[in-house]
């Protein structure tokens, strides 16, 4: 960005109190609408865990085949995330999420459709239909993991934006243990007695699709980006339904103040824009770090293999399917109580606090690996309740917080642009661990996988408390204003306007 920079100011103050009343019902259905896209993020990543082994069964899978066909939904994801951010950036959010939910449809039922030459005779087409359908599935993963976050944060007052933004995470988790709990009734009164089980579990995926393109058709779009592209007519009639009155003037006000900010200093857009600012370039870089840290944690390992971890601490397949449900679980509670804690604690601190409890049951579970041979009865109950614990304080303390950070952080003009960027790496990170984490466990076993996972949390934690910039307490226009003159870094220069 050229030109002169505009010093950061605190301008929320004077915004008319958020008061009770009608528009606080809206936001709140607005929100459930839009995390639907959160749930089907949540159920299709969650439904492997369980389906995975009469699928390969059925369909005469390698465990190298299986491993593509879970991981490709995860790639895909990452390039789903760097798809649609500049999507909705150009076309709406609304657009984009009812684009999705189409996806989410008809790759659900490329999955359920895979064709097969006979149980256990691999099928080179229903191997390629099912990964295509996974692929899309990828896509519409990473865009919901996008957009959904972001629409929300832009519809939010900033008072509620953690709590109202933290809704999609908390769907998300709602959808993996939705997953967890109908796989293990599909499994115990189905299997073995109907063919195919793995594909009902596939199926319900279609009804929260078909729930979100329909009620999308009737939601608003963000006001903010209305505001963006000129629209103040439209913006200020949907900032009205979710705002008081006196209160969405002067919001709308401040958003097109930043425009003719950004415009009086010639900005340029998109990937030219994020190179041609320090300050930004700095605060993707970050987003991208932030993104792999919550991956590198292992969380989405053991919500995709869970019962892989608890078949190799000891347990019987049957169990393993069973104890599995405690992680989605735990991870629903933590998402309820993360919630309440989003308005009340600097993300950054929870980022900390994280990030030092899971590094904590990482080392945990290294040490009972360790100390519990395998055969001791105590085994798979004690890493039972670790990984529980993990679970617990990932989902209170950063899963939320950093979906929530991420959809705040970055300047309206390339806010899509940035998170796609961001989740882009989060997702690969992701994958990678989706196709690698059986034959780690399986080659190094429990002790030493979780003592790599505590080595990185150590990093992460350093990198977080040294380089995340604070977000809490603020609306989407002063961070704006913060990044771009660097004060959101500490930064004393006014150097919004600087090149790299």
């Amino acid at each position: 960005m050229s030109g002169t920079a505009v010093p950061a100011r605190e301008s929320t103050g004077a915004l008319p109190p958020l008061t009770d009343g009608p528009h606080r019902k809206r936001l709140g259905f607005i929100s459930v609408i839009a995390c639907l896209g959160g749930l089907l993020f949540g159920y299709d990543t969650g439904v492997t865990n369980g389906a995975e082994g009469p699928m390969a069964e059925e369909l005469g899978l390698s465990l190298f085949q299986l491993g593509v066909a879970v991981s490709s939904l995860v790639f895909a994801a990452a390039f789903g995330a760097l798809l649609f951010g500049p999507v909705s950036d150009k076309v709406g959010r609304r657009p984009t999420i009812i684009m999705l939910s189409v996806l989410f449809f008809v790759g659900t039922l490329l999955v359920v459709f895979s064709p097969h030459d006979g149980v256990g005779e691999f099928s080179p087409v229903g191997f390629a239909v099912l990964v295509t359908g996974r692929i899309m599935l990828g896509l519409a993963v990473g865009g919901a993991s996008t957009i959904v976050p972001v629409y929300l944060a832009e519809l939010a007052p900033y008072e509620i934006r953690g709590s109202i933004t933290g809704r999609n995470e908390l769907a998300i988790v709602s959808g993996q243990l939705a997953a967890f709990v109908i796989n293990a009734i599909i499994l115990s009164t189905l299997h073995g007695t109907v063919e195919g089980v793995w594909r009902i579990m596939f199926a319900v995926c279609a009804l929260p699709a078909a729930a979100l393109f329909i009620g999308m058709l009737r939601m608003p779009e963000s006001p903010r980006w209305l505001a963006s592209k000129g629209r103040d007519d439209e913006a200020l009639a949907v900032l009205k339904t979710v705002r008081p009155a006196d209160r969405a003037e002067v919001e709308l006000r401040e958003v097109d103040q930043i425009a003719e900010e950004e415009e009086s200093g010639s900005r340029a857009l998109g990937i030219k824009g994020v190179f041609s600012n320090k300050w930004l370039f700095r605060i993707v870089l970050i987003g991208m770090g932030v993104a792999m840290a919550q991956q590198l944690t292992g969380i989405n390992a053991i919500m995709y293999y869970g019962t892989r971890v608890l078949e190799e601490s000891g347990m019987s397949s049957d169990q393993a399917i069973y104890a599995n449900i405690s992680f989605g679980v735990v991870a629903v509670i933590g998402g309820i109580i993360a919630l309440r804690n989003m308005d009340k604690l600097n993300r950054r601190t929870t980022f900390a606090i994280g990030l030092t409890l899971t590094t904590t049951c990482h080392i945990l579970v290294a040490i009972a690996g360790s100390v519990f041979p395998e055969g001791n009865s105590l085994r798979p109950v004690v890493i039972l309740i670790l990984v529980t614990a993990f679970v617990m304080s990932m989902q209170t303390f950063l899963n939320i917080a950093v979906w929530v950070w991420l959809a705040e952080i970055f300047p309206l003009h390339m806010r899509g642009l940035g998170i796609g960027i961001s989740v882009f790496f989060g997702w690969t990170i992701n994958g990678i661990l989706s196709l690698t984490f059986p034959s780690l466990v399986s080659g190094v076993g429990i002790t030493t996988s979780f003592l790599i996972f505590a080595a990185v949390g150590v990093v992460a934690l350093i990198f977080v408390v040294t380089q995340v910039p604070e977000t809490r307490g603020k609306s989407l226009e002063d961070l704006e204003r913060d990044i771009n003159s660097g004060a959101a870094f500490g930064s004393r220069k006014k150097a919004a306007g600087a090149r790299i």
